[in-house]
């Protein structure tokens, strides 16, 4: 239930603050005094977009704060829970809101930063609005389907049509887009095949890149290294090359080296010079005959590379890229080669959900049929108390061409409500006032069953009066023994009713006009003048008289 409200520089109230009681509430004041203040404070905390018209004039921002608690927080706290948001203490609910001229609005949920999505998320759970056009909501064919399936507990089965009903229309128009899509020209199919033999050629992985690239390198390189390695080979060890020379000049040394035994280590140093000129030459002339490829491999090292240049200018230098466009090619390749097999995998996936659906559907319009005849009944016993002493109610569901998102057949409610006229559409029979009844019988009904803990009503006392106005008032309050009832109101039989009572009002004795809300005492002289200011005249003894006799009543 909400506790606490307070409220800060919103629309002409400055400020107040307002502690709730459970059980019905009513709020009173004449036409224009501001009560729309206090639901326009509850609607921010709710969730509801707004602008920043709303700020009270010549200040920087407004302010809505409430605090509700919850006897059994879980399904609260589950949500909160899923948006990260602190959990309810001793399931204590705190919200607040704030609209500022120049910055950001501001949004917090038990004192962490949120968003406005978690707001309404919130607030559908905790308050339900009925405004002054909730009679005519129950011309709608979605209106009757709600209250139909709230009464019946058929809101998981509709959900579940739903969801079924979605997917449906996916796979349809999957079907249409396959049915329009163009076929590829025969030169594109053979562009896709080609790129798609290149890239598969190629094994594509960073490894195997980093392979060819070295391969390339060394096949490209090789001719030039076969020349210097050979040239090296035979310079060294060649019948001109150095090798032959020393060993001319190693005779010439022995023979210094017998004439003078002191050169011996010379002669010996060039011997050995001799030797690792030997050596060099042959390694040269290895590393030669190991660069020598077969063209084949030469070709086939050289064609890859080109290959792998060519995909990269195409779809992007990495190999991540190059596959992602393979995959793409190929998908596209796949569509465009069995459409017709692809046309025909939907068309049966769509009849097997089609089948599941009119299952689905008929099974839901049974329920609905069974408990729309429930409701209308309880409906018909109600309207009885609510001044239709002859009236009958009845709910009847009209089957449908085809499916629909809701299913195979849409609610008619039925209503006649004078002795002697046959039942017909509630939109062909029913008054402002009647629809009023017809709706506040169906909502006291439905408050059983309806989880949601705060209920605003909105004058839907409209239209009606006298000793109807009264019996209203009564349904009214017998809401509020399982919800609190916030109900704003001009009749003063409801007024009379209310547990709690706040006067609006509006002050235009300073230099601007300012909105108060203020709460009266049950029995306080306040409140009896108030009714008797609804009844026509506060003034008057025979008003103040009747407005004691309401509240006594």
């Amino acid at each position: 239930m909400l506790q606490y409200l307070k409220i800060a520089n919103l629309a002409l109230l400055e400020s107040a603050s307002i502690e709730f009681d459970s059980g019905f509430t009513v709020v009173t004041g004449e036409t224009g005094a501001g009560k729309s203040v206090l639901l326009g404070a509850l609607s921010l905390l709710s969730g509801a977009r707004t602008d920043k018209s709303v700020i009270r004039s010549g200040t920087e921002q407004c302010e809505v704060e409430a605090a509700l608690w919850f006897e059994d927080s879980t399904e609260v706290d589950v949500m909160l829970a899923e948006m990260d948001l602190p959990l309810c203490e001793e399931g204590m609910l705190v919200l607040k809101r704030s609209l500022h001229v120049s910055k950001a609005s501001r949004i917090s949920i038990n004192g962490s930063f949120a968003t406005l999505s978690n707001l309404q998320a919130l607030g559908e759970t905790w308050i339900d609005f009925h405004g002054p056009g909730e009679p005519q909501r129950l011309l709608k064919s979605e209106c009757q389907l709600e209250l139909i399936d709230l009464y019946g507990g058929l809101e998981k089965e509709a959900g579940a049509y739903k969801s079924r009903y979605a997917a449906w229309r996916d796979v349809l128009n999957e079907i249409e887009e396959l049915q329009g899509a163009s076929q590829l020209e025969p030169d594109q199919i053979d562009f896709i095949q080609t790129q798609l033999r290149m890239i598969d050629s190629l094994e594509l992985s960073e490894e195997t890149i980093e392979q060819l690239e070295q391969d390339f390198n060394r096949v490209s390189g090789a001719q030039e290294l076969l020349e210097l390695t050979g040239e090296l080979g035979q310079g060294l060890s060649g019948d001109e090359g150095a090798l032959n020379v020393l060993s001319a000049l190693s005779r010439a040394a022995e023979q210094a080296a017998e004439l003078d035994p002191s050169l011996s280590s010379l002669a010996e140093r060039l011997n050995g010079l001799i030797i690792e000129t030997q050596e060099l030459g042959s390694e040269y002339e290895q590393l030669g005959s190991s660069l020598e490829f077969e063209p084949e491999y030469a070709q086939e090292v050289t064609q890859k590379m080109n290959d792998w240049q060519d995909l990269r200018r195409k779809y992007g230098r990495e190999v991540s890229a190059v596959l992602a466009a393979r995959d793409e090619m190929a998908n596209r390749l796949d569509s465009q080669g069995d459409i017709q097999g692809s046309l025909e995998r939907l068309n049966a996936e769509a009849d097997k959900i089609e089948a599941e659906l009119k299952g689905l559907a008929a099974r839901l319009t049974q329920k609905r049929l069974k408990a729309g005849q429930g409701l209308a009944k309880k409906a018909e016993k109600m309207l009885l108390e609510l001044g239709f002493k002859k009236g009958r109610f009845g709910i009847q569901m009209l089957e449908q061409s085809g499916l629909r998102g809701h299913g195979d057949s849409l609610p008619d409610l039925q209503f006649s409500p004078n002795v002697g006229e046959p039942m017909k559409a509630l939109t062909e029979v029913a008054s402002s006032g009647e629809l009023a009844r017809v709706m506040l019988a169906l909502k006291t009904i439905l408050a059983d069953v309806d989880s949601v803990p705060v209920l605003v009503f909105d004058e839907v006392d409209a239209n009606v009066g006298g000793e109807i106005g009264r019996i209203v008032g009564q349904k009214l309050k017998g809401i509020g023994d399982n919800h609190q009832v916030i109900c704003i109101t001009h009749l003063p039989q409801v007024a009379a009713l209310g547990k709690q009572h706040f006067l609006v009002e509006k002050d235009q004795s300073g230099d601007r006009a300012a909105v108060k809300i203020r709460r009266m005492d049950t029995e306080s002289e306040q409140r009896v003048e108030e009714l008797a200011r609804m009844l026509g005249d506060r003034q008057a003894k025979s008003a103040l008289s009747h407005a004691r006799e309401l509240l006594a009543l």
